[in-house]
């Protein structure tokens, strides 16, 4: 199988996952008898460019490196929005890398519905759509007889949905409990070491770890909409992001911070599903922690979750909740998936 990629939304996470893949190209081939072109992507600002014959991606990250953007690229189609990509390109696998709208989902949601009905693999980063209408996308992929991964919505590239749906098979997940928002984690990190919470947030600015407007982080939103995916796709609910009980870390003071130290305590922004009866429940709040408590000792922009399940007890994965490499490696751990997968049954 040769697989003929085409990337909607060609910003950081986009451009990692060319950068990897044409660094890793031969390695791919060899390990996993992973084939592929990437023959199109579709940006509004960096550039769009369609070639039936595959692009170039030494080109393509030359471009990126000189220029920021493929405006120039040498061949091709260029005139193609991202629906007509999709629709009318020799493309069987979409990547979308396009920014979360946690409202509408929009524009990922129609990308992946098109995709989809069009009978294409997709894997993507986007929140959104996987927060707003999993299993209307999950039940579209099924009837289309493709697959649709999103490892990358919830801990970047750090296994999260892959561990619980895989690797933990069998085992029933009690409850999850994780810091799940790098920024707010670094936030309070730097807290404990003695800056106020307004100087800690423009650290974060200045780092790149927050954003101009920082509400979705601070006010919990950020985690509420990956709590929501946790309960839904890791332990069957049929939440949404209205059912998240939900506050953020803008009333914790400095003296917040010390008093939970004295008290060998540590605060943490916490995203939490758990079961009441037959019923999904989560919330996204600071909490204090022991220290011996595992996701105490998880400090900066670093994510951590904690599975409790029935055969093995807790279980708990740390690594790095966001970055452009990262999220890119997601990409490619869900595009492998989707290889292996098709492998078996063909």
């Amino acid at each position: 199988m040769k697989w003929k990629i085409g990337i909607i939304g060609f910003g950081n996470v986009g451009q990692a996952l060319v950068r990897i893949l044409h660094a890793k190209k031969g390695i791919l081939k060899k390990k996993y008898s992973f084939d592929f072109k990437v023959m199109a992507i579709a940006d509004p600002i960096k550039g769009s460019v369609y070639d039936e014959n595959g692009l170039d991606l030494k080109e393509i990250v030359e471009l990126l490196n000189t220029k920021g953007n493929i405006r120039d690229y040498s061949r091709g189609i260029t005139d193609l929005d991202s629906i007509k990509m999709i629709k009318e390109t020799n493309t069987n696998l979409i990547v979308e890398a396009t920014p979360t709208n946690v409202k509408t989902g929009e524009p990922g949601l129609t990308h992946i519905k098109t995709a989809l009905e069009n009978k294409k693999h997709v894997v993507t980063t986007n929140k959104g759509p996987i927060a707003l209408a999993y299993p209307e996308l999950m039940k579209l992929a099924k009837e289309n007889n493709v697959y649709l991964r999103f490892e990358g919505t919830v801990l970047s590239g750090t296994p999260s949905i892959n561990l619980v749906l895989e690797a933990l098979a069998g085992c029933d997940i009690l409850k999850v409990q994780g810091i799940v928002n790098g920024t707010t984690n670094f936030i309070l990190t730097k807290m404990e070491e003695g800056m106020i919470y307004e100087d800690a947030l423009k650290e974060a600015q200045r780092l790149g770890y927050a954003e101009a407007d920082p509400t979705a982080d601070v006010e919990g939103w950020d985690a509420a909409v990956k709590t929501v995916i946790i309960a839904n796709v890791m332990m069957g609910g049929d939440i949404t992001i209205k059912d998240v009980d939900r506050k953020g870390i803008t009333e914790i003071t400095l003296e917040d911070v010390k008093k939970a130290k004295e008290n060998k305590k540590r605060i943490k922004l916490i995203a939490e599903v758990y079961r009441e009866g037959e019923k999904i429940k989560a919330r996204v709040s600071p909490k204090e922690l022991p220290l011996t408590h595992p996701l105490a000792n998880v400090m900066g922009a670093i994510n951590a979750l904690t599975f409790t399940t029935d055969h093995l007890g807790d279980v708990t994965i740390i690594g790095p909740g966001a970055g452009r490499i990262e999220t890119g490696q997601a990409l490619l751990n869900d595009i492998l998936a989707i290889h292996r997968c098709y492998s078996c049954s063909h």
